[in-house]
């Protein structure tokens, strides 16, 4: 089976729930508001659920795993506006039919809980509410309640902040991918130990965290040994960095992501055997298909 573990499409509910708002996160007609954003243009296409899955026949994925976009700020908002836009996202997800599956917000172990039983493959964090100090003390009974149901956690940037004055590619290069390499390095720091069992996935290759373990090592860090469970997914990278992050953590744990439908993927040059690996055997084990071995 060949997984796409990072896709975005806006089912009917939480399209009419985004609209029904008087603030940010806000759609009116098909122009997205976001707090300290420029007003965003939505291709109505681009969250049709009929043309998407032709696309990802076309790409050849069997699963396509939706995300609600942390950056989109839901976990931002008051408790029950929150809980609203996370209800709404995933009653309309999980309506949908293959090759579609939804990775869940949630605010409580509760929600998290509720949404684990109604279908949902595991949970969505933002990567600033991660790395942010005391982020792990925060998250803990999230994490912990994760751990305990054996579903995966996916690490997704938050919102990018005020940008003001900034290009329109601002956000994906440069408050996101920060964002990705804080997290990254706050759970090696502290989130394995505390977690042991949690497998845990950052998209767009973890912001090229990985990739500095060198430096780490260099400026007082420990040498820790790959964590099998610490996933990265490919979304808007193409065979550099794919291959660099491959000879850093080795190619057990690199997954297949789009980004879609706001990039399109890239298939990394590196042969039918590493393919099958970041499409196929990877994301089965992130997602419990395949056993894997714990980091502890």
């Amino acid at each position: 089976m060949r997984v796409d573990l990072h896709q975005h499409l806006w089912p009917e509910p939480f399209i009419a729930a985004l609209r029904a708002r008087r603030a940010p996160p806000r759609l009116e007609g098909w122009t997205l508001l976001l707090a300290g954003e420029p007003p965003m243009a939505v291709d109505p296409a681009a969250h049709d659920p009929a043309a998407r899955a032709a696309t990802a026949a076309a790409d050849g994925d069997d699963l396509v795993c939706l995300s609600p976009a942390s950056s989109l700020g839901i976990d931002r908002l008051p408790a029950a506006e929150a809980d609203a836009l996370a209800e709404a996202w995933l009653e309309g997800a999980l309506a949908l039919p293959g090759p579609y599956c939804a990775w869940a917000q949630a605010r409580t172990p509760a929600a998290l809980e509720a949404a684990l039983n109604a279908g949902a493959i595991g949970l969505e964090l933002a990567a600033d509410r991660l790395a942010a100090p005391g982020g792990l003390d925060d998250l803990a009974p999230l994490l912990a309640g994760l751990e305990a149901a054996d579903r995966p956690l996916l690490v997704h940037p938050g919102p990018a902040g005020d940008l003001d004055g900034r290009p329109v590619w601002w956000a994906a290069v440069v408050p996101y991918v920060a964002q990705l390499h804080a997290a990254w390095w706050a759970w090696a720091d502290g989130g394995r130990a505390r977690f042991p069992h949690l497998r845990v996935c950052f998209v767009a290759l973890a912001g090229l965290g990985p990739l500095h373990g060198r430096r780490h090592r260099a400026r007082g860090g420990r040498g820790m040994p790959v964590d099998p469970l610490a996933f990265v997914e490919t979304s808007s990278y193409g065979t550099q960095a794919v291959d660099a992050v491959v000879r850093a953590l080795g190619i057990d744990v690199v997954c297949h992501g789009s980004d879609r439908p706001y990039a399109a993927p890239s298939p990394p040059a590196l042969g039918d055997a590493a393919l099958h690996a970041i499409r196929s055997a990877n994301p089965g084990r992130l997602l419990g298909a395949v056993p894997v071995e714990s980091a502890a």
